[in-house]
């Protein structure tokens, strides 16, 4: 039997609320809604989807003395992925909480991750992490990572690929330094644009030209309903997704994707399983949902062929 790829990822795993307003939303008032709550975190969903993809994942994170460490500690566990987190007793487990309208329109997001910026540069070099780095076929990450603590990741990765996706806008800028040794980024189109650092109007392979010259090898675009990019040294492609992708959706398509890249497939092929994923995710209550081999090869049969895109 084949050994399954071994993935490293290193980055967020937080607790997760969404908060959706029932109606219209009234500003300084309280407004009635619904609150959700799960262990999330774009490195962690990625290498969650990833592991039901066959891959055999590990994930070095850093979480509070707190009861919902406990939380995100039994979701790792649950997940089957080997948990190299540090807790730290005097802090408190990192969380993202965003208010949406009832239209699923942003409010406000609030994220207490100080504690990442704080702790992993640190994480980075233990022994414990460069012998993981050295059993790994792929190191994963995500830019809640600081760019010290990525220039570092990826100097011990030297040799093998490292996917990293980009998470905000903001942090997205956190990638700059290390693009050109990265294997490929997965972001949005507001975070393609903040990286490239072009205008909001700028057509895709305008986009792309920018970050190919800033040294980038291979990414992937994601723009909820419209196509989803991809591009490596073959050039460039789009695949018009059957559903919206989006939020923890598109964490589901990275992992799926990387997860295909390990066992050999091209990136067009890939990313056409990262769709089918994203589909089960979105159909799905859960951020990165158990399915059966029979369910993704339905998903899979609803994608459409990619979609060359001519370069200037």
């Amino acid at each position: 039997m084949m050994k399954s790829p071994t993935i490293l990822a290193v980055g967020g795993a937080y607790i997760d609320r969404r908060g959706q307003v029932s109606g219209a939303f009234v500003p300084a008032a309280s407004n009635p809604g619904t609150m959700r709550e799960a262990v999330g975190g774009a490195v962690f969903n990625a290498l969650r989807s990833a592991v039901r993809r066959g891959v055999s994942g590990s994930l070095l994170s850093v979480r509070g003395g707190d009861v919902l460490a406990d939380t995100v500690s039994r979701a790792i566990t649950a997940a089957g992925i080997a948990d190299l987190s540090v807790v730290f007793l005097d802090r408190t487990t990192p969380s993202n909480t965003v208010l949406i309208d009832g239209d699923g329109a942003l409010i406000v997001g609030l994220a207490d991750m100080a504690l990442y910026d704080l702790a992993l540069p640190k994480q980075i070099r233990r022994a414990k992490v460069r012998e993981a780095i050295s059993t790994a076929d792929a190191v994963l990450c995500d830019a809640n990572l600081p760019s010290t603590a990525l220039e570092r990741l990826v100097t011990l990765a030297a040799g093998k690929p490292v996917f990293a996706l980009a998470v905000s806008p903001n942090k997205a800028a956190r990638l700059a330094p290390v693009l050109g040794s990265l294997a490929m980024v997965f972001m949005d189109r507001r975070e393609a644009i903040a990286l490239a650092d072009v205008g909001i109007d700028t057509a895709e392979r305008d986009i792309i030209d920018c970050l190919r010259r800033a040294g980038l090898k291979g990414g992937v675009v994601t723009a909820d309903d419209a196509p989803v990019l991809g591009f490596d040294e073959a050039g460039a492609f789009s695949i018009l997704p059957p559903k919206k992708v989006a939020d923890g959706a598109a964490d589901a398509l990275a992992g799926a994707t990387v997860a295909a890249l390990l066992r050999g497939l091209t990136l067009r092929a890939a990313l056409r399983d990262g769709v089918a994923a994203a589909m089960l995710a979105i159909e799905s209550a859960e951020l990165v949902p158990v399915f059966a081999a029979a369910d993704f090869a339905d998903a899979l049969a609803l994608v459409p062929e990619p979609q060359k895109i001519g370069m200037s």
